[in-house]
This record gives C-alpha cells, structure tokens and sequence, in this order.
C-alpha cells in the first residue's frame, strides 16, 4: 500500500492532490481570482438587498438584548463602555474592525493556496458555504446593531478612526447597517484560526492564531457593532458551512459530469 493511501488528512482537502498535476494540485490562479471576484460581488449585492425596516431591526435588537439578559451574557455595554472611556482602544478597535476582517481573511486564503495547496480547496469552500449562509440569515433576520440602541455609543462616530466613521458616512451609506447576525467578523476569523493550526505544528502558534477570533469578539463587542449572541451566531454559521462542505465533497463527486463543475479545481478529471 502506498505511503499516500495511509497517510493522515486532517481537515483539508486532497481533492487536488489525488488527481495529480501541477504544485501537489493548486488550482489555476486566473481561475481563483475570477471565483472569489465573482463571489464577493454576489455577497456585496445580496447584502446589500437585504431588507432594511429599522422599526422591526430596532425591535430585534431589543429582543436581543432582553434574551441576553434572561441568560446572563449582557456583555455589551460593559465593554463598550471601556472602549469610550479608554479612546485609544476604541480608535483602534475601529481600524481593527474596518481592516482586518478582510486583509487577515485574504492574507489566510493566499498563503493557504500558496503554500499547502492541498487544504486549500476544502478551505476556499468552507468559507464560501459560511458566507452564503450568512447572507441567509441577514436576508431572515434584519437586526439593528448594538450602537444604534440607546444607552450604547457609536465609537466610529464618538472616537474616530477606521472607514465607517458611524451610519452616516459614504461607506456605510453603501453597506447594510442590520446585517448584523450572523457576525462574519466572528465566522471568518475563527476560519483563519482553523484553517492556520490546521496546518502548523508549534502548539504557540496554534494558540496565537485563536488569539485573532477572541479578540475580534471583544472589538465587536466593544465598537457596539455586535451582540454577543451575533457572535455566537457566528460559530453557529461556520459549523453549518463546515457541515455542507463535508456533504458536498461526499455527494457531489457522485454526480458524473455535474461533478466537474465543483471537484475539479485543477483542470483533470473529477476526483473518485
């Protein structure tokens, strides 16, 4: 039997790898920039058709914070009271908000394709299914954030710094303000988290890389942005995205030439 045959896959994906080619099965360059391009402007534009009623996105919130309540976890304004008093954490809490969430996300999926091309595809999937179930539940579920309920503060708006410099400012103008649940900022840090110790030895950087999704809790938290229950939120999406990752890779490779489209990432035949 050979040493392939038995070796230990852990989350990743060999799908490339077992179909042979070039770079141990990294797919086509130009054919993941158009892919993620595509992406991205489907989630930009269903996110931003979500509907937007702000009495009834006002009213979840308040629910929201009345569930928490009954369960102890009002964190919220706590934290986001520190950020304002503290000014320097609030301001770089909101450039930790309006950057990282992307440039972390990005920098995970180039070193991933990168350098350990055979996780790559099973990680460009998951975090695809984690988006389009969240663009899900934003289109079900409208919630007004924590700063637009009174007795919390706007950091964008009160201490500066990032993009959105609070609902008023030409980039929110642009952006749904209640796609608040699930938290993607939650989702895709924990992803970058995984997807890092899934693939590195030295237990310190395992525990530096889960350092990033707690951390990002605490901002959105803090900048008033999120619940804590849209975080849970968060890990409840990339858990469903894992789910529907490990079905697909099952069930679609049984479908003949229907299978080409979603297995073969390298341009060979669909992998068995």
């Amino acid at each position: 039997m050979s040493r392939s045959a038995v070796a230990p896959v852990a989350t990743g994906d060999l799908t490339g790898a077992q179909a042979g080619g070039r770079a141990a099965g990294r797919p086509r360059f130009y054919r993941e920039i158009l892919l993620i391009l595509l992406c991205y402007g489907a989630y930009s534009l269903v996110r931003d058709l979500v509907p937007r009623n702000h009495t009834a996105a006002l009213n979840r919130g308040h629910d929201i914070l009345h569930l928490e309540r009954l369960l102890h976890l009002n964190i919220e304004s706590s934290i986001n009271r520190l950020f304002t008093d503290e000014r320097w954490l609030g301001m770089s809490a909101n450039y930790y908000y309006a950057s990282l969430h992307f440039i972390l996300t990005i920098g995970v999926l180039v070193w991933l394709y990168t350098r350990h091309p055979e996780r790559y595809v099973f990680y460009r999937r998951l975090i695809f299914a984690t988006t389009v179930l969240a663009l899900i539940g934003f289109w079900l579920y409208p919630l007004a954030p924590p700063r637009m309920i009174p007795g919390f503060v706007d950091t964008a708006l009160n201490v500066g710094g990032g993009l959105y410099e609070s609902s008023a400012s030409p980039v929110a103008s642009v952006s749904n303000q209640y796609a608040a649940m699930p938290s993607l900022h939650t989702g895709w840090s924990l992803w970058c988290a995984i997807a890092i110790a899934d693939v590195t030895r030295p237990s310190r950087v395992r525990w530096l890389a889960y350092c990033y999704p707690a951390a990002t809790v605490f901002v959105i938290l803090g900048t008033a942005n999120h619940y804590l229950l849209d975080a849970v939120g968060g890990v409840v999406t990339l858990t469903a995205g894992y789910a529907a990752t490990r079905t697909v890779r099952v069930v679609v490779p049984r479908l003949g030439p229907v299978a080409r489209v979603f297995s073969t990432d390298t341009g060979g035949s669909a992998a068995p």
